[in-house]
């Protein structure tokens, strides 16, 4: 069995949210286990997937399915890591294939997102890219392959036009836009970028 310690955890911190963290450390607190421990103990129950995994933690050792889903979802990005399944650039394997059209649009955002200052930064998921400074101000989805979805953290501003509510498509946003081109990438989106960016 690999053993998954704490240098895993700090390449994992970047990719992790803030609110991620914050459950891992309150996992650690309520159980008297590192996370590692618990990765240990899910790789030990002779459990491959994920849902069985879930179930395991809950009945076995009385989590609730929150810790018990993202203790299995750690162990499972652990696995994939060690075996190349994660690609090494996840910018890149984002925008590749019938999606690779729409890498000048996320390149746009970034540039720009990087001139507001030197605490910007990109942090990059599965299926979206995280821009950040003291916490999530947007990120960038490539939704479809012929639509960019820009999530913002805009706080008491009102929805109106392009700038429409996040609603169910992605709960850490306030708001989303749609583009489809750079060219949407215009003066009205990078105002909406900067004023999340301040409020951050």
């Amino acid at each position: 069995m690999d053993q998954f310690d704490r240098s895993d955890e700090t390449k994992m911190s970047d990719k992790i949210d803030q609110a991620t963290q914050n459950m891992i450390k309150n996992l650690e607190e309520m159980t008297g286990r590192t996370m590692a421990e618990w990765i240990a103990v899910v790789e030990a129950s002779g459990e491959e997937k994920v849902r069985a995994r879930i179930n395991f933690l809950k009945s076995e050792h009385g989590l609730t399915y929150g810790y018990a889903n993202l203790i299995a979802m750690l162990a499972k990005d652990k696995a994939e890591t060690a075996s190349g399944a994660v690609p090494d650039n996840l910018v890149d394997a984002l925008y590749a294939g019938d999606k690779a059209d729409l890498r000048p649009i996320y390149n746009k955002i970034l540039a720009a997102a990087m001139k507001f200052g030197p605490d910007v930064v990109e942090s990059p998921k599965r299926t979206y890219i995280s821009l950040r400074r003291n916490k999530q101000f947007a990120l960038v989805q490539p939704t479809t392959k012929t639509r960019v979805d820009i999530g913002l953290v805009l706080k008491d501003t009102e929805p109106a036009g392009r700038l429409e509510p996040a609603g169910s498509w992605n709960s850490m946003c306030t708001h989303r836009v749609q583009v489809e081109s750079a060219d949407g990438v215009d003066q009205e989106l990078l105002s909406w970028l900067k004023k999340a960016y301040d409020a951050a």
